[in-house]
């Protein structure tokens, strides 16, 4: 007997996806360019209309894997245009093999960066849709996220957090 094929969504900037939290509640993020997302803070257990979502304020942004949308897990519930500038802000990179260097990645460009200018920014990882769903519970629950804090910058020698 033969598989059904399931059929995927295809990923479209502006669209506005629900994420379930596991909780009876759930948000809402918005698609950006690239792999990019905007989690807004609209945590409900009720369903918001498109235009009260869009004008709330957005936790964090963060690149998600496609199948977040692509296998329905984040379904799609809206789209509207995105507006001038909301953009995933920039990134660093930290070299694997030499902690000393740092890049910083924004709008699909790479350009070597100082420590310094990487202070406050997010390292560039993109996230598996159950740890975003993870993070938004902890920031609700008012606790650290085990994702965010593996992903701080680390020391030069790589063993500590500096943020």
């Amino acid at each position: 007997m033969a598989k059904a094929k399931r059929k995927l969504v295809t990923r479209t900037i502006g669209d506005i996806v629900k994420i379930e939290l596991g909780d009876g509640t759930h948000t809402y993020a918005r698609v950006l360019p690239e792999a990019g997302f905007a989690i807004y803070d609209a945590r409900t257990t009720e369903e918001l209309p498109i235009m009260d979502t869009v004008e709330r304020p957005i936790l964090f942004y963060v690149a998600v894997m496609n199948r977040a949308v692509k296998e329905k897990r984040w379904p799609v519930v809206g789209h509207r245009t995105l507006e001038e500038g909301l953009r995933s802000p920039p990134r660093f990179i930290q070299d694997a093999l030499n902690k000393k260097r740092f890049e910083i990645y924004e709008q699909g460009r790479i350009r070597p960066a100082t420590r310094q200018e990487c202070l406050g920014l997010e390292r560039e990882a993109v996230w598996a849709p159950e740890h975003v769903e993870e993070r938004i519970r902890d920031y609700y629950a008012g606790r650290a996220n085990k994702w965010v804090e593996l992903l701080r910058m680390r020391d030069v020698e790589g063993t500590g957090s500096i943020c």
